[in-house]
């Protein structure tokens, strides 16, 4: 069975990477797998040379490498995918995984926080409630002479 050949991989609504940039390796998987599983080299694992991409923005790129320096063996990416039965579901659980994470890797950094201080309506509510449980709890003491 041949199967149709993708134009890449959708990242994002303007990033697709094409499947010349992807590289796979398949080995055997360990688990469930009845008779096939000593025969069949259903693992996948799906690499891409973050680096030497052009479908990239140097921006994109710099953000990248820098955000997944530690997964990163000489600026490959590798993705191991090894949870089903079938390569071909392995497969695109791998590249599933690949768009999720360099997804995540290139969005913009997010808006810096503006520090505040609470009103001061909820600074009396605060106060009021634990006053009325130190309330609640001293009635609960015993009576002293």
């Amino acid at each position: 069975m041949v199967t149709p050949q993708r134009p890449g991989l959708r990242v994002s609504a303007g990033l697709v990477i094409p499947e010349s940039e992807l590289s796979w390796r398949f080995s055997r998987s360990s688990g469930p797998g009845g008779q096939g599983v000593n025969t069949a080299d259903s693992r996948v694992e799906l690499m891409w040379d973050a680096a030497s991409s052009t479908s990239l923005s140097p921006v994109q790129r710099e953000r990248l490498l820098e955000r997944l320096s530690g997964r990163l063996v000489d600026s490959t990416l590798t993705i191991a995918a090894s949870e089903h039965r079938a390569q071909l579901r392995n497969r695109d659980a791998a590249r599933a995984q690949l768009a999720s994470v360099i997804a995540e890797a290139i969005a913009p950094p997010a808006p810096p926080r503006r520090p505040t201080k609470p009103s001061r309506g909820s600074t009396e509510r605060r106060l009021k409630a634990k006053q009325r449980r130190t309330d609640t709890k001293r009635l609960r003491r015993p009576p002293t002479d």
